[in-house]
């Protein structure tokens, strides 16, 4: 057994030590330390001679962790650009009606957030007047991705500065009347304010790393210069518990993105209590992102602290800070002087000298108060230095009191996040707190009013012309009126209307082909942004790497390995492709900032994003959510489709349910195309709609989602006149007379669609039914039975409204008098969207259940959607209706071996 107190080896053994005895020197001097001065200034010793060798350029690992203290001190803080007594004012009316506009929706009980940025006050209004870049100036200006919980905050600046009413803020979550204003920032609910939806916890901080990579992407491809946006993540301390918050934090650094900064506001408070009751979640914080890469900044505690640190000459005030677990942070909030001497100072000889010399007034005001996120010198400093770093992102962890200004019934309470509202009195003490000239007789009826202290008050000047200063009022977004991109010659399109002959080409490969002739269009081309998670050879899109090239912001520092290969690995700092490794969520990411950069940056890119089809909406549709509030234009391609076309790879690969998870997304538009011009036809919509000239009524803020199949398969030739059943969903491919089938003149008929790989069943299905039934069988494509259902839910609209809309689905299948049986590679729940609206009988088949590993053929076999099976189906429904013999069913049963 190990001796614990045995001295381990170290990698260090493994070294050569050319001069033993002047290492032993040094490690007598730390000993000898140690034993003289103690463990605690051995340690200071050690850290300061890393930080000296860190500064010099030593090749050492850096520090994970440092002291509970602020990484700027008061001495080094730099002069604030402005009027803190007039930002203190403009603070103190934003910090009211914040908080008078939750408590009056809290009478129709509709909910809202008054804790959150009661903390984070002094973190928004710093940066509003001295650092955030408007839109009205050069460039792009600065992108904010602001705490989703704090929106009421920032609603109460833009009611200052004009931008919103006393009806907008009377309307806070109440937005059908037209006025009123989303709960959380969401650009769909109000465009021309929100740039980014966070609300949803963790999005926030991966969407800001890659928008702030898209932003090198495009000034490296020379699209745009935006290399003087920055990008700042305002983000809660318990948000980064979410597995995306932190999962691309090593991206940032390896790609030395120091136009990004998070700001995290430590309030130490979660939802329901504290963030790390028994541990510090800064220090925590800190060491993950330093070890990330990351410059971290600490803006910890106010200048009341100042004298308490000069003080500490032993460093025992120090080192109890690191002690203290947070959530006796938090109960020191709520405590008299008396506890905090006890329990704080108490706990060791040091410092309970030192609070001899504290006044209880001081130890209050240090620890009721006194952070560094609620001091605007503090803020100041820590922001003047995440943009003076070059090289790597920043992240300020910045201390605050959850509930603060809010009165001892809010400060650091553990059910904050769920109280609403403010009585009268509360109002009346935040009141005399903040300063505020609102007398008794404007709470009228006990309605707390709202503050406001005139369009031509010397606040609302400042405010007004600090931001004009930097471009502009912000956050803003703003979609300036582009031209349509020219649509690309139709040579590209028309490629496949003649199909393929004896060749098989897999749907999957119909779309990289199209890509490939789209990327070359001389005016378009260029805005195409190709996004693969390290799939790309399983797509077969390895042929666009020596063409376009991967982006890397190094370029190729290396020789590759395939370099003698015509379609070797490619990487260049001007490259189109973003290859984003095995990670959905990072290339969701990437496709939500190209795909929303028509008003981010005001110029048009076309993300395509292509994923095996299983693990897209599985996991990461609330990413897609996102996407659809952000307002994002662009293709998502999930690969690979269906739940038996990918052969062996089982039911955690094998995809039966993602259109049905895309159908309950508004902004997706999804389609299931069957053959090679369809996806073209598809494509090519997708351009017109999104990008050039949509049709009146039309909304242009959708993304197109296509499902495509790694089956190769005969492609055949385009009939004519289906380019709109193609676009609406539906379509009849052919009959079986003109498929050149015998069948009897008076034979039984029925109606087969079919959508994606399926199509292909239902052909030989019609074959069967012809050959050895003397069934005849129309097969139709169903492109698209998501926007056949749309389509319906419309008429339905319409129909309420008195008016008389007749369902494209039923059109199409006007005059059919057979029954329709429906099949896909998809769960049955996919094609009975449209059943209510089919006026024929209706049946359909689908992959329920789990995925298996097997052969393509006994995958369809066991679901029961083979051609096989889909014949004795279509015998059954024909049987029910008397128009074929009951036993014609147990002979094909027998007969297929089913």
């Amino acid at each position: 057994m190990t001796d614990p107190t045995a001295i381990q080896p170290s990698e260090l053994d493994q070294l050569p030590d050319r001069d033993p005895e002047e290492t032993a020197e040094w490690q007598a001097s730390l000993d000898a330390v140690t034993e003289a001065a103690g463990p605690h200034r051995a340690a200071y010793l050690m850290r300061r001679t890393l930080e000296r060798a860190e500064g010099a350029g030593v090749g050492l690992p850096k520090l994970l962790e440092t002291d509970y203290v602020n990484s700027i001190p008061t001495a080094a803080e730099p002069a604030v650009d402005g009027d803190e007594e007039m930002e203190r004012r403009i603070t103190a009316w934003n910090r009211w009606n914040a908080a008078a506009m939750v408590t009056r929706g809290s009478q129709y009980g509709v909910g809202g957030h008054i804790a959150t940025f009661a903390s984070a006050a002094w973190l928004y209004e710093t940066g509003f007047n001295h650092f955030f870049r408007g839109k009205e100036g050069d460039g792009s200006g600065d992108q904010l991705y602001v705490q989703g919980h704090a929106s009421p905050g920032i609603y109460a600046r833009a009611f200052l500065d004009g931008r919103l009413s006393e009806e907008h803020l009377d309307h806070f979550r109440r937005e059908a009347g037209g006025n009123g204003l989303p709960s959380y920032p969401h650009p769909r609910r109000l465009p021309w304010l929100w740039e980014f939806p966070t609300v949803s916890m963790g999005l926030g901080p991966i969407s800001a790393i890659y928008q702030a990579r898209f932003n090198r992407y495009l000034t490296s491809r020379g699209v745009k210069d935006v290399s003087a946006s920055h990008v700042w993540a305002f983000l809660g301390d318990g948000e980064m518990d979410e597995p995306e918050s932190t999962a691309a934090l090593a991206l940032a650094s390896r790609e030395g993105l120091d136009n990004l900064t998070f700001v995290i506001n430590c309030n130490l408070q979660r939802l329901d209590g504290p963030v790390r009751a028994n541990f510090k979640i800064v220090q925590e914080l800190e060491a993950q992102f330093r070890g990330a890469g990351w410059n971290v900044v600490k803006s910890l505690w106010g200048s009341a602290w100042d004298e308490l640190f000069a003080l500490d000459t032993t460093g025992a005030l120090v080192r109890r800070l690191r002690q203290v677990p947070d959530a006796q942070v938090q109960t020191y909030q709520t405590r008299d002087a008396a506890y905090i001497r006890q329990d704080f100072f108490g706990a060791d000889p040091a410092l309970v000298e030192m609070a001899k010399l504290l006044s209880d007034d001081k130890i209050l005001e240090c620890f009721h108060d006194s952070r560094g996120g609620h001091e605007p010198r503090k803020v100041y400093a820590a922001y003047r230095a995440a943009l003076a770093h070059k090289g790597a992102p920043t992240v300020i962890l910045a201390q605050t009191v959850k509930g603060y200004s809010l009165g001892p019934g809010f400060a650091s309470k553990n059910a904050n996040h769920q109280m609403k509202k403010l009585s009268v009195d509360e109002f009346k003490d935040m009141r005399e707190l903040l300063e505020l000239p609102i007398s008794d007789a404007q709470f009228v009826d006990g309605v707390v009013p709202y503050g406001h202290p005139g369009a031509d008050s010397p606040e609302v000047r400042y405010l007004q012309e600090r931001r004009a200063a930097l471009g502009g009022p912000a956050p803003a977004r703003r979609t300036h009126p582009l031209a349509p991109l020219p649509a690309p010659a139709d040579k590209a399109f028309t490629a496949f209307d003649k199909g393929s002959g004896s060749q098989s080409v897999a749907t999957t490969m119909a779309f990289v082909r199209l890509v490939k002739d789209l990327v070359r269009d001389k005016q378009s081309g260029r805005r195409w942004v190709p996004i693969v998670p390290d799939e790309a050879r399983t797509f077969g899109m390895e042929s666009l790497f020596p063409s376009l090239g991967i982006y890397s912001p190094k370029g190729q520092t290396y020789e590759p390995v395939d370099r003698d290969q015509l379609m070797y690995y490619k990487e260049a700092k001007d490259g189109q492709i973003l290859n984003e490794g095995i990670t959905e969520a990072g290339s969701m990411a990437d496709f939500i900032a190209a795909a929303s950069s028509y008003a981010t940056h005001g110029e048009a890119m076309i993300p395509f994003y292509i994923f095996y089809s299983m693990f897209g909406w599985q996991r990461t549709a609330d990413q897609m959510w996102q996407l659809g509030d952000q307002l994002g234009r662009g293709f998502l391609v999930g690969a690979t489709a269906g739940r038996t076309t990918l052969t062996g790879e089982g039911l955690q690969h094998a995809d039966g349910h993602s259109p049905v998870i895309a159908a309950t997304n508004p902004a997706a538009v999804s389609y299931d195309p069957a053959f090679a011009y369809e996806v073209a036809a598809v494509v090519k919509d997708g351009l017109r709609r999104m990008y050039g000239e949509a049709a009146p009524g039309e909304d242009q803020n959708v993304f197109y989602y296509l499902t495509v199949y790694n089956e190769p398969l005969p492609q055949p030739a385009k009939p004519a006149g289906v380019d709109e059943g193609i676009v609406k969903g539906l379509y009849r491919f052919n009959t079986a007379e003109s498929a050149g089938l015998n069948v009897p003149a008076n034979a039984s008929r029925i109606q087969l669609l079919g959508s994606g790989t399926a199509i292909h069943w239902a052909l030989k299905a019609q074959r069967l039914l012809a050959e050895e039934w003397g069934v005849a069988a129309d097969v139709w494509s169903a492109t698209s039975w998501t926007e056949l259902r749309r389509d319906a839910l419309e008429s339905d609209a319409a129909a309420l409204r008195g008016e008389e809309q007749v369902p494209y689905v039923r059109r199409a299948l006007e005059g059919v008098d057979s029954p329709v049986l429906a099949v896909s590679d998809y769960m049955r729940q996919v094609p009975d969207q449209i059943a209510q609206w089919v006026e024929q009988d209706w049946s359909s088949l689908g992959a329920d259940g789990f995925g298996l590993s097997e052969t393509r053929d006994a995958a369809r076999r066991h679901f029961g959607v083979d051609a096989e099976s889909i014949v004795v189906a279509a015998l059954a429904q024909l049987a029910r209706k008397g128009q074929v013999q009951a036993t014609a069913v147990k002979e094909a049963r027998e007969r297929y071996g089913l």
